[in-house]
């Protein structure tokens, strides 16, 4: 990261499982806020349909 200045692979891979530490704890934090799951199969979109959006928003179709 910048403020660590993480050099090598321990470093980093100390440096992301941090990261990710912190993004699930904001994510945990907004669910239990809204009541409601930030990832779930209802707002999953498909690979195909994401790719389809952004042809269309490309292409300013929309």
């Amino acid at each position: 990261t910048k403020s660590r200045d993480s050099q090598g692979f321990k470093e980093c891979l100390d440096s992301s499982r941090e990261g990710g530490k912190i993004a699930r704890n904001a994510r945990v934090a907004l669910e239990k806020k809204t009541g409601k799951k930030v990832v779930s199969s209802e707002n999953y979109l498909d690979l195909a349909v994401k790719k389809q959006k952004k042809l269309i928003e490309k292409d300013g179709l929309e």
